[in-house]
């Protein structure tokens, strides 16, 4: 049956043919969708859950694994001998209270047996840590491939983050220090997991704001569109971390006797605090667009080992290990250095937290205008942090025998803190940028895990040398400056890496099949660019 318009005259066509043709047209717009690697812009609400997770994940490697859990292990141990009287015999002019030596030594001793071998509470915890990477490093090669095809991303990181959370529930049931290595591996492998997710849903909306590909004088859009997402989502981190170490140094206020207990709540706060996290993947349901690919195991890999042939995303992989193992062990070294041997007060050390964590909450956001007039990059800014903790880890080293002033304390945490937040923010972003349109998610593996890597080498060196402030700080001025080395001397540059990928297209020698349809994709990447 043939339609007839107003006037009385057959349009020739019927509803069943105008529908067909609608069904084949919207079939036509996935298929070159697919091809072109196209993405939605993101919604507001999408960018406040992805920035929500942040807030509810990023203190994990920060605070739960490197503080929480060396301190709940150290309730579980006990000294052979008195560190008061000890510690009288070699300081005539005390000024650490009671409390404090006992932690100290409890957090630094190696009383934890394990089949004749001993190690610290914080040697332990750097084991599982470990542990846990290790047992993490075949699950990411299993998830590179769904990450970037099909649509169980939302499953992985809400199974990620599930299973992470309720380990955070029951650390304190058993309580022996042999049940916390399953418990800190758990928590890390799903960690890594998780964050691997979180860097590849930051690629997908970078793309959705710029497009698959740029004109050379665009990229800059794109710079700038992945460096405000990863400035505020870091900022929103500092803020969870702060959230926790505050609560950490208040559950620590308790007698001697509710510490365990207190510190036990702790870790359950935080995993109930992690699993509001949850509320990100149903705002952010963004499959991968990408066709599929063969069952084959081989074919399944060969994505996640394809960032072999790109030396800009090798050299940004190089400075994100670098720069993890920095800040860990800029950190850890410090805040035993600040306990063991400064004897400063307790609240002092929840001053020294906040400044740590609280302030990237100013500097991130004004960083981005800093960017913007400076007309920096990704490099430039990792190198401007390298240099901050250069300059941190020089004066530990210089002056690790002199008595710190509180003053200058607070200057320098002020300064490592930025440091590493412009490190962390930056170092993703980089890669991102090495990282070819459908392949975000097997270069989020790769970030995720060395990153891990950095922090857990950074943390083990402040746990097997407590107190040498000389070494931990030494150390990581020579890793900062190998970081600035591999940036500059081996010429990683994020336009170089996006050249690379093929997100620039002037440049690039990918192109539709179809003539005139890469007219329209540049059409619909300007109006994602007009409305970032």
């Amino acid at each position: 049956m043939e339609e007839v318009n107003v006037e009385g005259e057959s349009t020739g066509a019927s509803p069943v043919d105008v529908n067909d043709t609608a069904m084949r047209i919207e079939r036509a717009r996935e298929v070159y969708k697919s091809y072109a690697d196209l993405q939605d812009k993101p919604s507001t609400t999408e960018v406040w859950g992805w920035y929500l997770y942040g807030l509810c994940s990023y203190f994990i490697q920060t605070v739960l694994i490197p503080i929480v859990f060396p301190l709940i292990i150290s309730q579980l141990v006990h000294l052979p001998y008195d560190p008061v009287q000890d510690r009288l015999k070699t300081h005539q002019e005390m000024v650490c209270t009671e409390k404090e030596i006992r932690l100290y030594h409890r957090l630094t001793d190696r009383t934890v047996t394990i089949n004749g071998s001993k190690f610290s509470p914080l040697e332990w915890t750097s084991i599982s840590w470990a542990i846990g990477l290790i047992t993490a490093a075949p699950i990411l090669g299993f998830i590179s491939h769904h990450l970037d095809h099909g649509n169980k991303q939302p499953f992985i990181t809400l199974a990620a983050t599930a299973i992470g959370a309720i380990s955070c529930l029951p650390t304190g049931f058993f309580k022996t220090v042999l049940i916390f290595p399953p418990y800190i591996a758990t928590i890390v492998a799903a960690i890594t997991v998780a964050i691997a997710s979180h860097t590849r849903h930051l690629g997908l909306m970078i793309r959705g704001y710029s497009g698959p590909t740029l004109n050379k004088s665009q990229f800059p859009i794109r710079q700038g569109v992945s460096s405000w997402l990863s400035l505020y989502s870091t900022a929103a981190g500092c803020l969870g971390s702060a959230i926790i170490s505050s609560f950490t140094y208040y559950m620590l206020k308790e007698p001697i006797e509710n510490e365990f207990t207190s510190l036990w709540v702790v870790s359950i706060f935080s995993g109930l605090k992690w699993l509001i996290g949850i509320f990100h993947v149903f705002s952010a349901i963004r499959p991968s667009l990408a066709s599929p690919t063969s069952s084959n195991l081989s074919s399944k890999l060969t994505p996640l080992f394809s960032i072999f042939k790109y030396p800009h995303a090798i050299g940004a992989l190089a400075g994100i290990f670098f720069s993890s193992f920095t800040s860990m062990s800029i950190f850890t070294g410090g805040v035993i250095f600040l306990v063991g041997q400064l004897c400063l007060k307790p609240v002092f050390l929840l001053s020294f937290w906040l400044i740590y964590f609280v302030l990237p909450l100013i500097s991130m956001p004004l960083l981005r205008p800093l960017e913007h007039l400076l007309k920096t990059n990704s490099v430039k800014m990792q190198v401007f942090g390298f240099l901050l903790s250069t300059l941190t880890s020089g004066f530990g080293f210089y002056y690790f025998d002199k008595n710190w002033q509180r003053q200058h304390l607070m200057i320098f945490a002020a300064i490592q803190s930025i440091s590493a937040g412009v490190l962390h923010a930056h170092g993703r972003v980089l890669l991102l940028h090495c990282s070819p349109s459908g392949k975000e998610g097997a270069f989020s593996v790769w970030f995720s895990w060395m990153k891990g890597i950095g922090m857990c080498a950074g943390f083990t060196l402040g746990s097997v040398l407590p107190g040498n402030i000389k070494a931990s700080f030494g150390t990581a001025f020579c890793s900062a400056i190998c970081g600035i080395i591999v940036l500059i001397f081996g010429n990683v540059s994020d336009f170089g890496g996006a050249v690379d990928a093929g997100h620039v297209r002037e440049y690039s020698e990918r192109g539709s099949p179809v003539s005139g349809l890469d007219e329209r994709v540049e059409t619909k990447e300007s109006l994602h660019m007009q409305n970032p």
